[in-house]
């Protein structure tokens, strides 16, 4: 089987205090049914092979937000979600301040924002071992509320935090200008 391509975006509000978007899917979808992720999905031709492409039309398929007000200003590395043999790209977007969350109800069956702050926070993605026991890898993980995030969401947010607080970090810089420019 090959893999497929797929993209995720890794949206935060540009008004303080600077929320990421979280969302639950629909317990009826084939892949990662009831799970807490990014935005995003599975690439479509359409999207031309661009991920932040792909991003971008997911958010808009499952919370409404127009592309329009979503300002793209990073990306980080691929990450492979080998169970279901997708290479995930994770794009880094500012949300226009007032831009509303309109649930679809089709793929998505909730949404909710952790801080930017708590996700960028010294040891808040942790090494989630009960999980790496079970499946054998490496896995990490947030809690936020009654919110348990792990799998390649926890991943994905581990490489951010860690790339967001590492020395001259240039993601952290062009998100810090984009607020600003927000």
């Amino acid at each position: 089987m090959s893999w497929r391509e797929a993209a995720v975006i890794l949206a935060i509000f540009a008004d303080p205090p600077h929320h990421v978007i979280f969302i639950e899917r629909a317990a009826h979808l084939r892949y990662h049914a009831g799970q807490i992720g990014l935005p995003g999905g599975t690439a479509d031709p359409i999207d031309g092979g661009e991920p932040a492409t792909t991003a971008l039309r997911e958010l808009h398929e499952e919370l409404s937000v127009e592309p329009s007000r979503v300002r793209i200003v990073g990306r980080l590395p691929q990450h492979k979600q080998t169970s279901n043999r997708f290479l995930v790209t994770p794009v880094v977007g500012i949300v226009e301040p007032g831009t509303a969350l309109t649930i679809d109800h089709a793929e998505t069956v909730g949404v909710f924002t952790v801080p930017l702050a708590t996700i960028v926070a010294p040891g808040s993605i942790y090494d989630d071992v009960a999980m790496m026991k079970l499946r054998g890898t490496e896995m990490y993980a947030l809690d936020y509320g009654d919110h348990h995030i792990w799998g390649l969401t926890g991943r994905i947010l581990k490489t951010f935090a860690d790339t967001w607080s590492a020395p001259d970090s240039q993601l952290r810089a062009d998100i810090e200008a984009a607020f600003r420019a927000s």
